[in-house]
C-alpha cells in the first residue's frame, strides 16, 4: 500500500481493447501502483470485479484483484470493435475529468487507454490530432512533446505524424531547439537524471556526409545545437542514424531525439515492442499511454495482452515519485 494519491486510467475508446486490459493490469500490480478506471463499468468484461468509488483516494483501499472504478456513464451500450459515435464526448470527457483530477492533486498522474481519432472526429468534431495535443490544450495550451520510452531505449520524435516529403521544411531551428530543450527538462523532473544526455539523428543518410547527401544536417541541424551546447546542454549530433542504436551507442545518452516518426519508432519497436511507452513531456501533470492502439480487430476475444499498459503504469508512478523528489 501507498499513502500517494492513485493513478488515474481512462478508459479510452470502449469499442478498443482499454476496457479488457484495466482489469488485467490491476490483477499484475495490485498494490504495488494504485490507479483507478475512469469509465462505464457497463463497457468492462463481464464478470469483472469492480468496486464503485466516489473519490479516487478510496482506491487505495479497494483489494488488490479488483478494479477501483470512478463512473461515467455513456449515453449508449458499446458493442467491441465497431466504435459508436454517440460515446464519443463521453470518451473526451473522461481525459478532461483525469486532468481535472491531477490538477486538484487528487491523482498523481494520467494514463490513457487508447482513443479512436476518427470516431472522436465522426461523433464530436474533435479537432485535435491526439491525445497529445487535447491534453497540451487542457494545461493552457503548452508546448510538448512526444517521448517512447522502455527500460532499454528513450527516443523523442522531432515532427512526427507528417508525411516524410514535409520533414526538411519542418525542421527549423526553433523547433529543434525546443525539442530538445523539453527533453532535457523533462529527463530531470520525470525520470530523476540530474545530467542528462541526449543524442540527436540526422536527417540524411550518414548525418548528410559533409552535404553530399543533403544539407540540412550541416546547416540548420548542427547549428542548432551548437546554440544549445554553448546553453549548458550536454547534447551530441547529428549523428548518423543507422549507428545510434545499438548497445554500445546506447549507452552513451539518456535519450534519443530523432527527425521524424519512424526514424524514432523502428528502433524502440524492435527492442521492447511489447514495453514501449508515451510520455508526453512539457506538460505539468505526468501523462503516459501504452503504446499501441485499439486493436478494434481482437477488441473483445480476450486475447489482447496487458504488456504496454503496465508498463505504461509503471512508468506513471515511477515519474509522479520524480516529480515529488
Amino acid at each position: 500500500m501507498t499513502d500517494a494519491a492513485p493513478i488515474a486510467l481512462t478508459c479510452g475508446e470502449p469499442a478498443g481493447i482499454g476496457p479488457e486490459l484495466a482489469p488485467l493490469a490491476r490483477r499484475v500490480l495490485g498494490f504495488d501502483v494504485p490507479f483507478f478506471w475512469i469509465g462505464d463499468p457497463a463497457h468492462l468484461p463481464f464478470g469483472t470485479a469492480v468496486d464503485l468509488i466516489d473519490h479516487p483516494d478510496q482506491a487505495l483501499s479497494v483489494a488488490a484483484g479488483v478494479l477501483p472504478v470512478l463512473p461515467h456513464p455513456f449515453p449508449v451500450p458499446q458493442s467491441s470493435g465497431t466504435a459508436e459515435p454517440a460515446n464519443a464526448s463521453a470518451v473526451i470527457a473522461v481525459i478532461a475529468r483525469a486532468v481535472g483530477l491531477v490538477q486538484a492533486g487528487q491523482a498523481a498522474a494520467i494514463c490513457t487507454a487508447p482513443i479512436n481519432k476518427k470516431a472522436l472526429l465522426d461523433g464530436a468534431g474533435f479537432r485535435f490530432p491526439g491525445h497529445t495535443e487535447y491534453l497540451a490544450h487542457l494545461a493552457g495550451d503548452v508546448p510538448v512533446v512526444m517521448m517512447l520510452a522502455c527500460d532499454s531505449l528513450r527516443v523523442v520524435p522531432a515532427t512526427i505524424h507528417i508525411p516524410i516529403s514535409a520533414v526538411p521544411a519542418a525542421l527549423t531551428a526553433l523547433l529543434l531547439d525546443q525539442v530538445v530543450r523539453l527533453t532535457h527538462a523533462g529527463l530531470i523532473r520525470d525520470f530523476g537524471i540530474t545530467a542528462p544526455r541526449i543524442a540527436v539523428a540526422g536527417l540524411n543518410p550518414h548525418a548528410g556526409e559533409g552535404g553530399a547527401m543533403g544539407h540540412e544536417d550541416a546547416e540548420v541541424i548542427a547549428p542548432a545545437l551548437a546554440r544549445l551546447r554553448a546553453a549548458g546542454i550536454d547534447v551530441t549530433g547529428p549523428l548518423p542514424a543507422d549507428t545510434m542504436f545499438h548497445p554500445r551507442a546506447r549507452a552513451g545518452y539518456d535519450a534519443a531525439v530523432c527527425m521524424y516518426h519512424d526514424q524514432a519508432l523502428i528502433p524502440i519497436k524492435t527492442l521492447d515492442f511489447d514495453g514501449g511507452v508515451n510520455v508526453t513531456l512539457g506538460l505539468p501533470f505526468v501523462r503516459t499511454s501504452p503504446d499501441h492502439g485499439t486493436a478494434f480487430d481482437i477488441a473483445g476475444r480476450g486475447i489482447a495482452q496487458p504488456d504496454s499498459l503496465i508498463a505504461a503504469l509503471r512508468m506513471a508512478h515511477q515519474m509522479a515519485a520524480a516529480r515529488r523528489l
